[in-house]
Order: C-alpha cells, then sequence, then structure tokens
C-alpha cells in the first residue's frame, strides 16, 4: 500500500505542469537553456516519466531519497533533522488531548445532565468547530503581544544561546502555544466519546452486579467502567494520528516551527518532489508506528485480544 501510494504521488507531481528546476529558476530570475538543461541532469528531472519512476523505486530499495532541490542536500538528511520537532508536537499535544479529553469527559459522564455537563459539552463543540490557526493566532496575540507570557514563534532563542536544562526549557516554553493549539481540536474528540462512552459502560449489567456485591464506587469506576470506556479513544487515538500530521502542516506554520509540516509546505510550493515523497514515506512509517504502539495498549486494556494473534 505504501508503495502503491508513492508511485501515485510520483505520477500526479510529474505528470503536472512544471517541476523543481522551473520553480527554482523563476525564483533565480535565470532563463539560460544550458543551466536548465545541467540542473535537469543533475536532480534526475531529465527522463521521461517511466524512466525517473523507475530511477526512484530503484534508489529507494536503498533508502536513498534522492536530492533535495531546495536544499541541496540529502532528503533523507534534511527529514530526519526536521523529525524531532514534529514528533515533540504530535507526542505533546496527543498527549494533553487523550488526558485532559479523558478527564473532562469521565467529569461531564458523572454530572450528565446537569449543568457542569452542559457547560463541558458546549465548549467542546466550540474547541471542535474552531479553525486550529484561529486558537493560534489568538494565543499569539493574547499570551505573546498582551501579556509578553510565551514566546510567538519558532522553536528556541537563538540569541540567548542556552544549553543544556536551559535550552530545555527555553524549547518547553516555545512548545507550549503550539501543543495548546493543536490538542484543544482533538481534545474535544476525547471529550465526547470519552462521556458517550462512560455512559454506555455504566448502563452494562457487569457494573450493576459489581454494585450489588458491595464494592467501592470508586473501584467500579476505575476498574471496571474506566477500562473498557477507554476502548474506543485508544481506537481514535490510532485512527488521528495521520490527521494531526496534517493538522501540523498549519500549526508549523504560525509557529514557525521546523518541522516535517512547515517542510511539507515548502515541498509543495517549491516543486521538490523527491523532498515530498520523502515527506509522505517517513509520515506513513510515523503512523504505522503510533498505530502499532495503539495496538499493543488495546491489548494491555482488553485481555480478550491476542498481542501477538
Amino acid at each position: 500500500c505504501l508503495a502503491l501510494i508513492l508511485v501515485v504521488l510520483f505520477l500526479m507531481l510529474r505528470l503536472a505542469p512544471g517541476d523543481a528546476v522551473d520553480a527554482l529558476l523563476s525564483q533565480t530570475g535565470s532563463g539560460d537553456g544550458t543551466i536548465e538543461a545541467m540542473l535537469r541532469a543533475h536532480y534526475g528531472l531529465a527522463g521521461s516519466t517511466s524512466v525517473q519512476l523507475l530511477d526512484y523505486l530503484t534508489r529507494l530499495v536503498r533508502l536513498d531519497l534522492g536530492m533535495s532541490v531546495q536544499y541541496a542536500q540529502p532528503v533523507l538528511d534534511v527529514i530526519l533533522s526536521r523529525l524531532p520537532v514534529t514528533i515533540l508536537l504530535m507526542t505533546s499535544s496527543l498527549l494533553l488531548a487523550f488526558l485532559v479529553g479523558s478527564t473532562v469527559g469521565i467529569v461531564a459522564a458523572r454530572r450528565a445532565g446537569r449543568w457542569p455537563d452542559t457547560l463541558i459539552s458546549t465548549l467542546g463543540l466550540v474547541f471542535y468547530a474552531t479553525p486550529s490557526f484561529w486558537f493560534g493566532l489568538m494565543g499569539i496575540l493574547l499570551f505573546s503581544v498582551k501579556f509578553s507570557l510565551l514566546p510567538s514563534g519558532g522553536l528556541t532563542d537563538l540569541a540567548a544561546g542556552h544549553t543544556g536544562w536551559r535550552l530545555a526549557l527555553d524549547i518547553a516554553a516555545h512548545m507550549v502555544l503550539p501543543v495548546l493549539t493543536l490538542a484543544l481540536i482533538y481534545l474535544a474528540v476525547y471529550l465526547r466519546v470519552m462521556r458517550a462512552s462512560m455512559l454506555e459502560v455504566l448502563t452494562l449489567d457487569f457494573v450493576r452486579t459489581a454494585r450489588a456485591k458491595g464494592a467501592a464506587e470508586g473501584r467500579v469506576l476505575v476498574r471496571h467502567v474506566l477500562r473498557n470506556a477507554l476502548l474506543p479513544l485508544v481506537t481514535i487515538l490510532g485512527l488521528q494520528a495521520g490527521s494531526m500530521l496534517g493538522g501540523a502542516v498549519v500549526v508549523e506554520s504560525v509557529f514557525s516551527l521546523p518541522g516535517l509540516g512547515r517542510l511539507a509546505l515548502d515541498a509543495v510550493t517549491g516543486r521538490d518532489l523527491n523532498m515530498l515523497l520523502g515527506i509522505v514515506l517517513m509520515s506513513s512509517v510515523l503512523v504505522i508506528a503510533i498505530n502499532f504502539l495503539v495496538d499493543l495498549v488495546y491489548a494491555r486494556l482488553d485481555p480478550r485480544i491476542d498481542a501477538i494473534g
């Protein structure tokens, strides 16, 4: 499936008008035919589409993703330099959305039909319906411009020259707004799913049986209700890993983060075919890894599932 996606994307981009050399020459203002021919030969764009596709697949077997026209560096080196930022953003946002969303969903389910439930459900709808870039811009306006509490963009303060723990704290401060921006929409999803799942599990027979045996309410909620109610959330966690990569494009652009999302946007505008294909490949591997971990967690929560089988 991954190979098919790469082939289809390669053909779509290659058959579209213009390529990376055209974009590069338009930026430099040069139209010399000799230079254009040399650049096409250097970046492997001189042959036919079938020849280029065969050459790309041959190099892919050797884990050679080619050269980036925009950066004049190997694609793999550029992607690996940007990957940690995207992993940090996605992991922090997923954990925050999952933990806060599930906790607030539990509170809403326990207060179903009362004002806390109404308030939480309303806020969830607002968060879900609001575009992520609006959250980002409002966060910059409020916390960076008005109160000067958090940095407005970037990954670190280059002028400060921090190292060690100071560098880690500086990165954490720069990541607060992007993580909150990306997490809010997914938090709303987990909130609603957790509330519905909790209300459903609370009506099942084994919960009534546990209560009839005199089990403490806290034990019933943790060992019986919560463990079963978490299963739909874990499933959604794996499914949303791919869509979160798409959301990272917007968030990284708003906050000028040097991650895969912003790199993909630059690759599209610059018609950097090798870079875009490399990002798709790396993103697919990342999503597969996340789903594998989700399957392991799912098997841990539900003993009926054989993790090996």
